[in-house]
C-alpha cells in the first residue's frame, strides 16, 4: 500500500482521483494549491504526487522544482492546457510522467502500476498482473487493456490469452457485437514479442469493397483516378508488428484472395504495382459472423478460414458473465467522472441487481451507454427506480 498526494485547485478532480486511487488500495491525501502541497510533502513521505500545472498562487512546475529540492518523490503532472513542449519541460525537470485532462483512466492506472509496488488483488476494476516484472516476464502474464471481469468465463479467456499471446500463431476472435473483441486483440499484441512494434487495426466492414485492397496493400501513383501519390498499405505499416482485421466476415472475396496470398507467402503487391514486397506480420482477425455458414453460402473462402483460425478465441457475451456487471458499472462510472471532472456516482445494490436481470443484446457496449446515461440523468445515488425510468 502506497501513500499518494493529489494537488489540484479543482475540487471535482481531487475527489475523482482520490476515489480511483483509493480503490486501487492506496492511501491518498489532497491539497488545493501548490503551497499547501509543498508543506504536506515536507511533513510526509509520499510515494507519488499527482500535481496540476495551472494553479493560482504557485503553478505545478514550480511545485515540482521546489518539491524535488526537499525530497526524492515521484511526480506525475496533470494539465488541461498542456502541449508537447509543456510535457517535455516537466519530464526534463524531473517528472516521471504527464497526463492530460480530461484524465484517461487507463493512463492513470498505467502510471500507478508502472511506478508503485503492486498490491494484492481484491475486487480491482482492472486485471492485475503479478507483483514483479520478473514474475510477469517468467509467466508471460497478459495485461488486457480495459478488460474487466473476474467471472469464470473471463478468467478462462485470460488464461487462454496468456498461453497463445506470446506465440506468433494467427488467431481468430469470435463473439457478438459489443463484447470487446478488439480488446482481446490488443491484449494478444501487448504480450507478444511484437509488442514494441505497430498494432494496426482495420475495420473491414467500414471500408467500401472497392477501397479495401488499397487500404490493406497500398497503391502506386496513378493506379486509379484518385491515386495521386504512392501509398503504403496496412500490411506494410504493420511490418514486424500485428495487423488486426476486425469484421473480416465482411471482406470482399477478391480481397480475401489477396490476404490469403499474403499469409501463405508473406508477400504483398500494391494495387497497380508489379513488385512483390516482403512483409512480416502477425494477423489477428475478428468477426461476429459464423464463418462456417458464410463458407457454405459462398461468401467466405474456406482456405482463408483455415489460415486464420490456427487458434480461435470466443469472447463471452455479457449474458454469460452477469457477475461482472458490478465491476463494469463501477469502471464506467469512474471513467465518466474523470472525463466530466465530477464526483463519481454511487449505485445501490438493488440497482445493480436490476441491471443483472436485464437483456443485454448489445453486450458491454450497451451497458456502458446505459451507465453513462444514468450518470448524466441521475442526481445522487443511482437507484432501482432510476434503472426502470431511464432504461
Amino acid at each position: 500500500m502506497s501513500k499518494i498526494l493529489v494537488i489540484d485547485d479543482e475540487k471535482a478532480i481531487r475527489a475523482s482521483l482520490k476515489d480511483i486511487i483509493e480503490y486501487e488500495n492506496h492511501i491518498v491525501d489532497d491539497a488545493s494549491d501548490g503551497q499547501s502541497g509543498l508543506a504536506m510533502i515536507e511533513n510526509n513521505d509520499y510515494d507519488m504526487v499527482f500535481c496540476d500545472i495551472k494553479m493560482p498562487k504557485m503553478d505545478g512546475i514550480e511545485v515540482l522544482e521546489k518539491a524535488l529540492e526537499i525530497k526524492d518523490v515521484k511526480f506525475c503532472m496533470i494539465s488541461g492546457h498542456g502541449t508537447i513542449a509543456t510535457a517535455v519541460e516537466c519530464l526534463k525537470k524531473g517528472a516521471i510522467d504527464y497526463i492530460e485532462k480530461p484524465i484517461d483512466l487507463n493512463k492513470l492506472l498505467k502510471v500507478l502500476n508502472d511506478n508503485l509496488p503492486q498490491v494484492q488483488e481484491t475486487d480491482s476494476i482492472n486485471i492485475k498482473v503479478q507483483n514483479s516484472k520478473s514474475k510477469k516476464q517468467a509467466n508471460n502474464i497478459a495485461e488486457p487493456t480495459n478488460m474487466i471481469g473476474q467471472s469464470l468465463v473471463m478468467k478462462e479467456m485470460y488464461s487462454f490469452i496468456n498461453k497463445v499471446g506470446a506465440t506468433d500463431a494467427r488467431i481468430l476472435i469470435t463473439g457478438a457485437n459489443g463484447t470487446g473483441k478488439e480488446l482481446v486483440a490488443k491484449a494478444l499484441h501487448n504480450i507478444s514479442p511484437r509488442k514494441n512494434n505497430s498494432f494496426v487495426e482495420v475495420n473491414c466492414a467500414a471500408i467500401p469493397s472497392e477501397l479495401i485492397e488499397s487500404e490493406l496493400f497500398g497503391h502506386e501513383k496513378g493506379s486509379f483516378t484518385s491515386a495521386i501519390k504512392q501509398r503504403k498499405g496496412n500490411f506494410e505499416i504493420a511490418d514486424k508488428g500485428t495487423l488486426f482485421l476486425d469484421e473480416i466476415g465482411d471482406m470482399s472475396l477478391s480481397a480475401q484472395a489477396k490476404v490469403l496470398r499474403a499469409l501463405q507467402e508473406n508477400k504483398i503487391t500494391r494495387v497497380g504495382g508489379e513488385k512483390d514486397i516482403q512483409v512480416d506480420v502477425r494477423v489477428i482477425a475478428a468477426t461476429n459472423k459464423n464463418l462456417k455458414e458464410e463458407i457454405e453460402k459462398g461468401r467466405f473462402r474456406e482456405d482463408l478460414y483455415h489460415r486464420l483460425s490456427v487458434i480461435v478465441i470466443n469472447v463471452p457475451s455479457l449474458e454469460e458473465r452477469l457477475d461482472d456487471i458490478p465491476l463494469l458499472v463501477d469502471f464506467f462510472l469512474e471513467s465518466y467522472a474523470l472525463q466530466m471532472q465530477v464526483k463519481k456516482h454511487k449505485i445501490s445494490k438493488q440497482a445493480i441487481k436490476k441491471l443483472q436481470t436485464m437483456n443485454w443484446s448489445g453486450n458491454v457496449r450497451q451497458l456502458k451507454n446505459v451507465t453513462e446515461r444514468l450518470a448524466i440523468l441521475c442526481e445522487g445515488e443511482i437507484t432501482e427506480k432510476d434503472i426502470e425510468k431511464y432504461t
